[in-house]
């Protein structure tokens, strides 16, 4: 990819990138006789659906909106699954979904009626109680959890209408944590599973990154599907199938420095543009740069809002920074674009694409009239 030739501040994916994981993706998905689907909370950059449908035809909604970008854009019915539904946007709902999953006995007595006549197939999200996932913010069985149904409340048959369950407790994990949390699965909920056509595994299934055990991962699922063969296996990860596949590209405007500490003043914000980094939080790779270097020039990230707290840092270079340099983020393309606001009103990158022939295509710019829209 030639940075050169790309605007900033600009998303761009990288077509080359995207087909490897898609290929991967589809390799377990025929493998191991499972269906895997796209999650849009984590990757919805609709422009390339017609690539993913070369590999992948379905995709797992959370809301309205993505339900009918599955139907609209992806072009097959969602398998939707939403924390809390309202009568208001439920008839849409399943004019664009293929199956629906509630969170809540209450929402499943409900709606389930409405759904008879409409060839929807309907499931309970459950909370077995256990994850592996240690930030919180990201853990879907923490004491208290909002999402899904324990075990206790289901007793011994679950309410007529009912053909699947689905769990999520996952966030970029392995196979063994999905190994672990099947047997907690097993356990509390196995007693339904002759009850059902379908079992959703979720998302968080990051079989895309390097030194994931993906025939362990077959493997798991085959076994599986042994002891159940009556049961269709769902999964449904979001971010493997955007894993390493793109980047953000910014410049530096400004560089400032305050009790010895120079921070490079960006076009682009931590806050609006990447703000998975200071929600659990991580630290980006930088192209060309690497953690603090004694010796090295050392600055501090800086984003574009009013923000305080909107910087992170310390990276090293080798040469000294200065305006107009490109810095460029890698693995910027799942769990960015669906989470970016226009807080501030700062600019808003630019989406593109390389392609697998080596050019550059700016897919959307931003501007005023998308910020001010959004307001009244």
């Amino acid at each position: 990819m030639n940075y050169n030739k790309i605007p900033s501040p600009c998303y761009v994916l990288d077509e080359v990138a995207f087909r490897r994981n898609l290929e991967l993706i589809r390799s377990v998905k025929e493998r191991a006789g499972v269906e895997i689907i796209l999650a849009f909370k984590a990757f919805a950059m609709w422009s390339v659906f017609p690539i993913v449908r070369e590999y992948i035809p379905y995709s797992t909604a959370s809301s309205l909106a993505e339900a009918r970008l599955a139907f609209e854009e992806m072009g097959s019915p969602a398998h939707t699954y939403g924390p809390a539904y309202t009568d208001k946007e439920f008839p849409e709902i399943m004019k664009c979904s293929s199956h629906i999953t509630f969170n809540s006995l209450q929402q499943f007595g409900r709606f389930y009626p409405q759904t008879r006549n409409n060839n929807i197939s309907c499931g309970l999200r459950i909370n077995p109680e256990f994850s592996d996932v240690e930030t919180d913010l990201y853990n879907p069985c923490a004491p208290g959890s909002r999402l899904g149904i324990v075990s206790e409340l289901l007793g011994d048959k679950l309410p007529e209408g009912v053909e699947g369950l689905h769990f999520h407790t996952l966030c970029e994990s392995t196979s063994y944590d999905l190994e672990k949390t099947l047997s907690v699965v097993e356990s509390k909920f196995g007693k339904f599973f002759e009850q059902l056509k379908w079992l959703n595994m979720g998302g968080g299934h990051l079989m895309t990154r390097e030194g994931y055990d993906v025939e362990h991962l077959i493997n798991l699922l085959r076994s599986f599907k042994s002891k159940y063969p009556h049961l269709q296996i769902i999964l449904e990860p979001g971010s493997a199938f955007a894993w390493r596949t793109g980047v953000l590209v910014s410049s530096v405007v400004d560089i400032v420095e305050n009790k010895g500490i120079k921070t490079a003043m960006l076009d682009v914000s931590f806050a609006c543009h990447m703000p998975d980094c200071l929600e659990m939080p991580y630290k980006p790779s930088i192209v060309g740069a690497t953690d603090r270097f004694t010796g090295k020039p050392t600055y501090r990230m800086g984003g574009n809002s009013c923000l305080s707290g909107d910087f992170y840092g310390d990276w090293s270079f080798e040469n000294e920074l200065k305006i107009g340099d490109k810095i460029v983020f890698e693995d910027m393309i799942h769990y960015t674009m669906v989470k970016t606001t226009m807080f501030n009103g700062v600019s808003h990158p630019g989406i593109g694409i390389w392609t697998k022939e080596s050019e550059f295509k700016m897919l959307r710019e931003f501007g005023y009239e998308d910020f001010k829209n959004r307001m009244s």
